[in-house]
C-alpha cells in the first residue's frame, strides 16, 4: 500500500489526496466511481480489498431490526415467514435482534401490518451497532444528538427498556416529523424529540450520562441505497463534513457529565471523518478510547496522526467482508476530572 499524501482543500482541514494513476482510473471507470475515491481506498486497503469492495458496494441486503418494546425476535420472525412470506435470516450478536430479509417479500416492508404495529424497524444492519456499543441502561439519561428520522432512537429505547430519559434531537423539520412518527409507532414511552441543532447544545444545562452521536457525513456507506454518491461526493465534501464533525464533537462533550460514555459514528469510509476526529476528541477534549467489543468487525485504519490507542479500539465495517453497508463506530469516555 502506499504511503497517503496530503493535501490541504481548504482552511484547517487536510484530506488524503494520493496521487490517481491509471489503476485508479480503470476502477473507477469500471465501478462507476471518482478515481479521487478509488485512490484512497487502494492506498488504505490495497488493490484486492480494493476490488472486494467496489464489487459488492451495492450487495447490500435489506433488513429490519425487531422493536422488542413491543415483541420477540422470534416471534416476529415466525410471524412474518409464516404470515407474509417473508425469508429472514438473523444477524449476528450483538445485533442479533436484527433480520436479513433474504427474499423479494410478496408485500413491502413498509406495508405489512407489522410494520405499521410497529413490530420493527426497517434499518440497515450496521446502523444497528451504535445503540448496542453505547449499552444505555434503564434510568440513564441519554441523547441522541442527531436523531432523525429515528431508527436509532427507537433501539435506544428498547435498550433501555423504555425507561429513563431519551432526548432525541435533529436540525431538520422534514426528518423530525419521521423522527415523531417513528416513536409514536413504536410505542415509545420515554422520548422527547426536539427540533434543535446539536451545536447550540453548550447554550443549555443538561447534562448526560451517554451520547450517541451518529454524526452528518459523505456517506459512503449509502450507495447501496443512493447510487449517486458514487460521484456526487469530492474531497472538498470530505473537509467540509469534517469541520462540521469536530464542531458536533465540542457540542456534545460539553454536554456529557464526567464519566459518560459518548458512541460516534458515520456511514462513511473517510478517515478525515473517522478516525481522526475520534483522534480530535482525544487531543482536545482528554476522552478516553474504549473497544468496541465486536470480535467480527475490522478494527481502525492505519491513518498518519491516529494514535494506535484509537485505531485498536474502532471498529469498522464493509460490504465485502460483513455484508453490511460501509461503518464506522468508535466508543470514548469523558474523564471524571
Amino acid at each position: 500500500m502506499r504511503t497517503p499524501a496530503k493535501s490541504r482543500s481548504c482552511s484547517d482541514t487536510e484530506v488524503f489526496l494520493p496521487e490517481i494513476d491509471d489503476r485508479c482510473h480503470e476502477l473507477a471507470e469500471r465501478y462507476g466511481v471518482r478515481p479521487y475515491m478509488v485512490a484512497r481506498y487502494l492506498t488504505f486497503l490495497g488493490r484486492s480489498e480494493t476490488e472486494r469492495l467496489l464489487k459488492h458496494m451495492e450487495d447490500i441486503r435489506p433488513a429490519i431490526r425487531t422493536n422488542t418494546i413491543l415483541i420477540d425476535p422470534e416471534e416476529l420472525r415466525r410471524v412474518l415467514e409464516e404470515k407474509r412470506g417473508f425469508e429472514l435470516k438473523r444477524c449476528p450478536e450483538p445485533v442479533d435482534v436484527g433480520f436479513w430479509i433474504l427474499n423479494d417479500p410478496p408485500i413491502s416492508i413498509g406495508a405489512t401490518l407489522e410494520y405499521m404495529m410497529g413490530y420493527y424497524v426497517p434499518q440497515d444492519a450496521a446502523s444497528m451497532l451504535p445503540p448496542v456499543v453505547l449499552d444505555p441502561k434503564p434510568g440513564d439519561r441519554v441523547l441522541d444528538a442527531c436523531a432523525a428520522p429515528g431508527g436509532k432512537t427507537t433501539h435506544l429505547a428498547q435498550l433501555m427498556d423504555n425507561e429513563g430519559t431519551l432526548i432525541a434531537i435533529d436540525v431538520d423539520p422534514d426528518r423530525m416529523r419521521a423522527l415523531k412518527s417513528n416513536l409514536a409507532r413504536c410505542g415509545v414511552a420515554n422520548a422527547v424529540a426536539l427540533r434543535m441543532n446539536a451545536l447550540d447544545l453548550p447554550s443549555t444545562d443538561w447534562e448526560f450520562d451517554r451520547i450517541l452521536l451518529d454524526a452528518p457525513c459523505t456517506g459512503e456507506g449509502t450507495i447501496h441505497k443512493d447510487p449517486s454518491r458514487k460521484t456526487s461526493r469530492d474531497p472538498e465534501d470530505i473537509a467540509t463534513c469534517a469541520r462540521l464533525q469536530r464542531r458536533l464533537i465540542d457540542a456534545v462533550v460539553d454536554v456529557l457529565r464526567p464519566g459518560g460514555v459518548l458512541v460516534y459514528s458515520t456511514c462513511t469510509f473517510s478517515p478525515e471523518e473517522n478516525e481522526l476526529i475520534v483522534q480530535y476528541a482525544v487531543d482536545e477534549h482528554g476522552l478516553e478510547p474504549e473497544p468496541v467489543d465486536v470480535g467480527w468487525a475490522d478494527r481502525g485504519l492505519r491513518v498518519p496522526g491516529v494514535e494506535p490507542k484509537v485505531r485498536r479500539t474502532c471498529a469498522r465495517l464493509y460490504p465485502h467482508r460483513h455484508g453490511m453497508g460501509i461503518f464506522f463506530v468508535a466508543r470514548l469516555r469523558k474523564p471524571l476530572s
